[in-house]
């Protein structure tokens, strides 16, 4: 890790990081320097723990590159995928609360991360109102989010919930699927096991919805598979 001082050109890196993010792109320049003076670089490599749900963390988590994903596990090593966190976006913004973090976070591939302590975020806070509406927006649309989410698990059928899985990812019409993204890895995104998930893989290109092969999956018929992901 850096120190909490950055030098002039790991300043503008820290600046860059979080401007490109929304939680922080559109504050002002001053802030936005003040924030990444006190920003802190972290770097890990792939499949390592960054903090583990019951343990207390005070860092907020900025992703600059690689990915990370957070989940939850059970005793006997099941793991539901909450989200997946990629260069411009923040995690743990629990951090605000004071308690200890609820879920696991580990990464996929080899990542820089910037990480921004508690107390300081809490004077800016208290200090800055455009900070503290950004980050209400932040938590709006992580609840938006969740919700979601669990109305996927409770309600939707492990087709549709595929679905919803393939549109939120796809861009122009494909996900390019990295080296990370098994058939395992995306069945803990949708709360399955991977040859469930075959299944529904099969099914969805039998429909004439996708295409797949070992490198991406490609939207055919974005509105019938629209469809398919409103099905509960």
């Amino acid at each position: 890790m850096s120190s909490a001082y950055p030098e002039p050109a790991t300043l503008t890196s820290a600046m860059a990081a979080l401007a490109a993010t929304p939680l922080f792109g559109k504050l002002s320049r001053p802030l936005l320097c003040t924030l990444a003076s006190a920003a802190v670089r972290a770097e890990y490599a792939a499949q390592q723990i960054i903090f583990f749900a019951g343990t207390p963390d005070s860092r907020l988590y900025v992703v600059a590159c690689g990915w990370v994903k957070s989940l939850k596990a059970t005793a006997d090593g099941r793991e539901q995928t909450l989200a997946v966190f990629g260069p411009g976006e923040v995690f743990n913004l629990a951090v605000l609360a004071n308690v200890v973090t609820q879920v696991s976070v580990v990464t996929l591939e080899p990542v820089t991360l910037w990480c921004l302590e508690r107390s300081h975020l809490q004077e800016l806070l208290a200090a800055h109102p455009e900070l503290a509406q950004a980050l209400i927006g932040s938590l709006a649309t992580r609840v938006v989010y969740l919700s979601a989410l669990v109305e996927d698990l409770a309600l939707r059928p492990i087709e549709a919930r595929l679905a919803r899985l393939i549109l939120s990812q796809a861009r122009d019409g494909q996900i390019v699927r990295r080296r990370w993204a098994t058939q395992a890895e995306l069945a803990t995104q949708i709360g399955t096991v991977p040859d469930v998930l075959n299944r529904a893989l099969r099914t969805l290109s039998a429909a004439g919805l996708i295409a797949v092969d070992r490198r991406q999956i490609r939207v055919i018929d974005a509105a019938g598979l629209e469809a398919r992901a409103q099905i509960s």
